[in-house]
């Protein structure tokens, strides 16, 4: 299992948004998190759902070609800050 399957599968929506919308764009998350944990997004306008909350907390700042970049409040998730995945 790669270590992107992992994060995806274990992780609540929130925290994947805030670290992959830096690298990828809305289409190709959607499309990533829909392969390795379908449930997740299941119910219609749940990923935008967190695009907004992200956006509204100052998480995340619209950025160019499709990616978001790290707003005044980013902070790594938990997963990132213990390591969980290396």
């Amino acid at each position: 299992m790669s270590t992107v399957e992992m994060i995806v599968k274990n992780e609540p929506l929130d925290d994947i948004v805030t670290v992959f919308a830096l690298l990828q764009a809305t289409p190709h998350l959607d499309m990533m998190i829909r392969r390795h944990n379908r449930d997740l997004i299941d119910e219609y306008g749940t990923l935008e759902a967190s695009y907004a909350r992200l956006f509204a907390a100052g998480v995340l700042l619209e950025g160019e070609k499709g990616l978001a970049i790290k707003g005044p409040n980013w902070k790594p998730p938990k997963f990132m800050t213990e390591k969980r995945y290396i």
